[in-house]
C-alpha cells in the first residue's frame, strides 16, 4: 500500500424514495487493483465523511462480485457500469457514485429492478421440459448458432442498457432490449423454438418492439458486448413478419 495514498469518492444518497437526496465525499485508503465495490466496503466498515462526520453505511447491491451477477451496476463518473469491475485507478477523482435512474430507489445506491424480471415473465425466457424424466441428450445444432446463443446468453440483467436507452424508464412500458434478446436467444434454441411465435407475440403488445428508437446507445454500454442491436433488428423482422401473417390467416 503506498503510504499516505488515499481514493476521494463522492456519493449521491437518499434514505428513502421519499426523502431529500443528498451528496456525501468520502475517502478510503488505496490500495492496488481497488474497485469501487471494495472502496464502499471499505467506507461500510467506517462510515465517516472526508469531514469526520459518522454517518450510516452506504446501501448498494452485490453479489458475485466478478461482473456476472449484475447486482451492483451504479452511474460511475456518469456512465452505467458495474462497480465490481470498475478500478479505482481508472476512474478520475473524485469518484462519483450515483444509482440508477430508470428504477425505483430503495435506498443509496440500491435500487428494484423487478421489472427487468417481469419482462423477461412476458417473453417466456425460458425453456418448457414436459417432464422430469430423462429427456436423453439434447439436440444437437451447429456451432455458429451455438456461438450466437453464447453471446445472447451472457446477459445479466444488469440494466445498462435500460439505463442508456432513452425510451426506456417510468414514463414508458417499453420492455427493453435485454427481454428483446432473450426473446430471440430462446426462439433459437431447437426446443425454445416450440414457442417462439408465443415469444414474438408479446413483443407486438404496448411496451413491445414497437416502442424502440433505434437510439443504439444499448450495444454502447453492454459491459458483455451482447450484439443487442442486431437482436433488436432480428426480433422487429420476426414481429412484422407474424403480424403480417395473422392478417391473412383471418
Amino acid at each position: 500500500m503506498a503510504q499516505g495514498k488515499t481514493v476521494a469518492l463522492k456519493i449521491k444518497r437518499q434514505d428513502s424514495p421519499a426523502a431529500a437526496p443528498r451528496w456525501e465525499e468520502f475517502e478510503v485508503p488505496w490500495e492496488e487493483h481497488l474497485n469501487v465495490h471494495a472502496a464502499l466496503m471499505q467506507i461500510q466498515f467506517n462510515p465517516k465523511t472526508r469531514e469526520g462526520k459518522s454517518v450510516a453505511p452506504v446501501v448498494w447491491d452485490a453479489n458475485c462480485l466478478e461482473e456476472v451477477c449484475g447486482s451492483c451496476t451504479m452511474i460511475i463518473n456518469g456512465r452505467v457500469r458495474q462497480a465490481c469491475s470498475a478500478l479505482c485507478d481508472d476512474l478520475e477523482q473524485p469518484i462519483e457514485l450515483r444509482p440508477m435512474t430508470k428504477f425505483p430507489l430503495v435506498r443509496d445506491l440500491a435500487v428494484d429492478r423487478t421489472r427487468i424480471f417481469d419482462k423477461f415473465k412476458d417473453v417466456h425466457a425460458w425453456i418448457d421440459l414436459d417432464g422430469t424424466h430423462d429427456l436423453g441428450p439434447g439436440p444437437r445444432y451447429s456451432q455458429e448458432l451455438a456461438e450466437l446463443r453464447y453471446a445472447l446468453s451472457r446477459c445479466m440483467a444488469c440494466a445498462c442498457c435500460m439505463e442508456a436507452c432513452p425510451n426506456y424508464g417510468p414514463q414508458s412500458e417499453w420492455m427493453g432490449p435485454a427481454a428483446v434478446s432473450q426473446a430471440r436467444l430462446f426462439n433459437l434454441h431447437p426446443s425454445g423454438a416450440m414457442h417462439a411465435d408465443e415469444r414474438t407475440e408479446a413483443l407486438l403488445d404496448p411496451g413491445g418492439i414497437a416502442d424502440c428508437g433505434n437510439s443504439q446507445n444499448c450495444v454502447q454500454v453492454c459491459p458483455k458486448e451482447i450484439p443487442l442491436t442486431t437482436s433488436l433488428a432480428d426480433m422487429m423482422r420476426a414481429s412484422t413478419k407474424l403480424a403480417l401473417a395473422s392478417i391473412f390467416r383471418r
